[in-house]
């Protein structure tokens, strides 16, 4: 079944009123016809079950059939705090994070980072991001569309995390895979957490001392070197195991 997004302002009463490109994408693309059933989110954890009841000059209007209460969300806020790739490798972190559950996206300037981006270049990246983020929503059924925040540098992002319940750092030179477990298994469910993950050539290391000092865990992902494409999938899979388990 197709699935959309639209804003709160959008629901209506009994009808949700599609705008924008989904109008012509529902009417010219998916030739979707009154009668049909639609799945839409409001990007506030609240889903409909719908049917096209007729296309206006500018909008599409659905008739609500039933109000679902979406359980594609985790219990806790996962923010994924990204040292900044190459272009690619940021625009697949973004997709498969999101259709893993992560809540936010913040790319994060580091020293070893290979790409660096104007102001201009940086917010039309983050555009981009937000586009592919809405769309593996949409695949992923998920209720909310995952934010991807403006990139920002390093000491921001420590400050943001400040505010988050448990804040872990992957690194290579971490302690053996049971104390990782230890650290794992405290994390309760409703609580916030952050995930720095470094860029291609990794961290420096006196970021992550700094990182440490600001209340973060080192953890083990394992033996092997993660490239930074791998290593966020590697631990928000464990992290929704374990918060679902």
């Amino acid at each position: 079944m197709q699935h959309f997004f639209v804003r709160p302002s959008q629901v209506k009463g009994k009808n949700i009123y599609i705008e924008g490109t989904d109008v012509n994408h529902m009417k010219n693309v998916l030739r979707m016809r009154p009668g049909e059933q639609v799945m839409i989110s409001d990007g506030n954890n609240s889903r409909y079950l719908c049917k096209v009841q007729c296309y206006e000059s500018e909008s599409a209007v659905l008739e609500i059939v039933e109000e679902q209460q979406p359980d594609t969300e985790l219990c806790s806020r996962i923010y994924l705090f990204q040292g900044l790739p190459k272009q690619e490798k940021m625009e697949l972190i973004v997709q498969k994070c999101v259709e893993l559950g992560v809540y936010e996206i913040i790319p994060v300037e580091m020293k070893r980072c290979v790409v660096k981006l104007d102001d201009k270049k940086a917010k039309k990246k983050q555009e981009r991001w937000q586009q592919i983020a809405l769309s593996a929503a949409k695949q992923a059924g998920r209720g909310i569309i995952p934010r991807v925040c403006d990139v920002t540098g390093y000491k921001d992002a420590l400050k943001m995390a400040e505010e988050l319940d448990v804040l872990l750092i992957p690194y290579e030179l971490a302690d053996g895979m049971a104390e990782t477990k230890k650290v794992i298994e405290k994390i309760l469910p409703g609580q916030s957490i952050g995930i720095f993950i470094g860029p291609e050539g990794g961290f420096e290391k006196e970021e992550v001392e700094t990182a440490v000092q600001s209340g973060a865990e080192e953890i083990t992902l394992g033996r092997r070197i993660l490239r930074t494409e791998t290593a966020g999938l590697a631990i928000i899979s464990v992290l929704m195991f374990h918060l679902e388990g």
